[in-house]
């Protein structure tokens, strides 16, 4: 086995499996998290959202968190309820959260990112349903030929490129906060040859205590959180053209590999 010779931080978890393959490259990975997320714990908001599953919504979902916070929610519930949400996302592991618990039908369409998520919806609104919500037991109030107004479930560090696109294009944005983000910053005690970002909550906390060398290469799991970065340093930002966090970590390995596979540079 090659000996390790480049080290990359990632700033969230990571399995064993992906540090493993990392080591077999020769490639050291450090996991350590910068932000840390808790679900809302209020009765309210529990009953408000309880309230909701009876509904018929456009319910939008930009972060796995949001996801599991709601779900988590509703499985409580000591009625079982059929849920006439149609649902926007972001694509990976939100997609997939959304998927395990109110099925592949219920998703009407997704996207990389939170404002491409947004030109999703608004296009859909221009033309009519699309064919992921054409379904005969929706109700009309809820598809995206009749949205009015949709519901956001969110962090309280939401970003507002989403938001914003929506209501400049005369939709109205109901968003309902279901979990907090803390920052969790660490002084780091050694230079690293890359490091990957996986959210600009996780970049703002980092940089609050730490300065990278001008040789570190920084990853960006997207565009916003590459604007994040920008933000702190100049350094060569690299940004994956995937929304899974994975696949942001090989994207690092191969550039330290001398392969520049799927990859922008900003």
């Amino acid at each position: 086995m090659p000996q390790n010779k480049t080290a990359i931080l990632s700033t969230r978890p990571l399995g064993n499996g992906l540090t493993e393959e990392a080591a077999a490259m020769g490639i050291m990975i450090d996991a350590l998290s910068f932000i840390q997320t808790e679900p809302l714990q209020d009765p309210g908001l529990d009953q408000q959202i309880r309230d909701l599953s009876r509904e018929s919504l456009t319910a939008v979902f930009t972060s796995m968190n949001a996801v599991d916070a709601v779900t988590d929610c509703l499985r409580a519930q000591k009625n079982a309820t059929r849920y006439f949400w149609t649902i926007y996302c972001i694509g990976a592991a939100t997609r997939q959260r959304v998927q395990e618990y109110f099925g592949e039908d219920s998703i009407a369409g997704t996207a990389p990112s939170a404002g491409e998520l947004a030109d999703t919806i608004i296009r859909d609104v221009n033309a009519g349903a699309p064919a992921g919500d054409r379904k005969s037991d929706r109700r009309d109030a809820g598809t995206p030929a009749g949205i009015r107004a949709l519901t956001f479930f969110c962090g309280d560090q939401r970003r507002d490129e989403l938001p914003d696109q929506l209501q400049r294009a005369g939709i109205e944005v109901r968003e309902i906060i279901v979990y907090r983000t803390r920052q969790t910053p660490h002084p780091l005690e050694k230079a690293y040859e890359g490091i990957a970002f996986f959210s600009p909550s996780a970049v703002h906390s980092f940089f609050s205590l730490n300065k990278v060398p001008p040789a570190t290469v920084l990853f960006a799991i997207g565009r916003t959180t590459a604007a994040a970065i920008r933000q702190y340093s100049g350094n060569p930002t690299i940004v994956g053209v995937s929304p899974e966090k994975d696949a942001l970590i090989r994207l690092a390995m191969d550039h330290f590999r001398g392969r520049s596979q799927d990859k922008q540079l900003e």
